[in-house]
């Protein structure tokens, strides 16, 4: 019962944040909004508010912002209101306003995250040792604090690494410091694959609760981040350099069940890393999704003039259709996952 809450949780956040975005920014410029439902198919629930229909469908695995103009056929009465009258820029400041609040929802949640539960800084004391690595050779050991790397004071991680990393297959001295007193210890770097010295020593990680202004800092820091390496990734699997790695809801829902036995704060965690896939997979051109929708925008604005929206609804058709296929692969593969465990 856990599980379902906390994915139900979480689904729901993702969801109401992104059309939210899209919901918010219409309204702004004066757009007409149909419908704002949370989940596809059926309607279990709704209440009407002015203009607007706010639902509650069966499906939670998605939603949509329904807004004047957006089919072609719709009569209007009042033409200043739909969308497809809107200009170019302001269209695009709609679509794109989806995937931008799930980039937003994940900082505010990391924001929670760094004030409350803390942010894990790393230390120069030393928890553990890389076996058969430099750092077992030269005799360091777990508790060593290192002060100094080559008569330079080092009171933070990062500078003691960056002074390591830029002295590969170099003898270091480190003054540490074990049981209250200072001793010199000579280690041979090791060079790794990016050619950087590594001496191969794990650090003790210090908590610290940060003020807001600071996790807001860190949790925008920490969201810009994590978009690259998701980014580089794709990359990497596209080219082949990395094995194809896709999941779909079940192991979604499997990670939401691990990181919520783990507490409130994991879970919030895992929230902020599956919103910024979210937010960045709806900025892919791909056909139903808000990229493709940005990329036809793109179009009329170089062209002067919009594409059939015939043409466009047609396209934005079939590629929703090929995406609930692939939806349904992704499923079903990690089905077949769970049961091999």
């Amino acid at each position: 019962m856990q599980t379902l809450w906390a994915s139900l949780a979480v689904f729901g956040l993702l969801i109401i944040f992104h059309e939210l975005g899209h919901f918010i920014v219409a309204k702004l410029v004066g757009i007409k909004i149909h419908e704002f439902s949370i989940g596809f198919g059926f309607k279990l629930a709704g209440v009407v508010r002015g203009e607007t229909a706010y639902n509650f469908r069966v499906l939670p695995l998605g939603g949509f912002v329904r807004m004047a103009g957006m089919e072609p056929e719709e009569k209007i009465e009042d033409e200043a209101q739909a969308f497809n009258k809107k200009t170019v820029f302001q269209r695009m400041m709609v679509i794109s306003a989806g995937p931008l609040m799930n980039f937003l929802l994940a900082v505010l949640l990391l924001v929670v995250v760094f004030m409350f539960d803390g942010l894990p800084l790393p230390t120069t004391t030393v928890e553990g040792l890389l076996p058969g690595g430099p750092a077992i050779d030269a005799g360091l050991q777990p508790g060593d604090r290192v002060v100094a790397v080559n008569g330079q004071q080092v009171n933070q991680w990062g500078k003691m690494s960056a002074i390591i990393n830029a002295h590969p297959d170099q003898v270091l001295e480190l003054t540490i410091e074990r049981a209250g007193r200072q001793q010199e210890v000579h280690v041979l770097t090791m060079r790794d694959e990016h050619g950087q010295g590594k001496i191969g020593i794990y650090p003790v990680n210090r908590v610290q609760r940060l003020d807001l202004f600071s996790a807001l800092f860190k949790g925008a820091e920490y969201t810009g981040r994590v978009t690259v390496l998701i980014v580089q990734f794709i990359g990497l699997m596209i080219t082949g350099q990395s094995p194809l790695d896709l999941g779909g809801p079940v192991r979604i829902v499997s990670e939401i069940k691990k990181a919520a036995g783990f507490g409130i704060f994991s879970l919030l965690q895992l929230a902020a890393f599956l919103s910024i896939n979210l937010g960045l997979f709806n900025l892919f051109p791909i056909p139903a999704l808000d990229g493709s929708r940005i990329m036809f925008l793109v179009v009329e604005r170089l062209r002067g003039q919009p594409v059939d929206p015939v043409k466009e609804n047609f396209i934005h058709l079939i590629g929703f259709g090929l995406l609930m296929l692939f939806f349904v692969f992704i499923t079903y593969n990690d089905v077949l996952q769970l049961f091999q465990k």
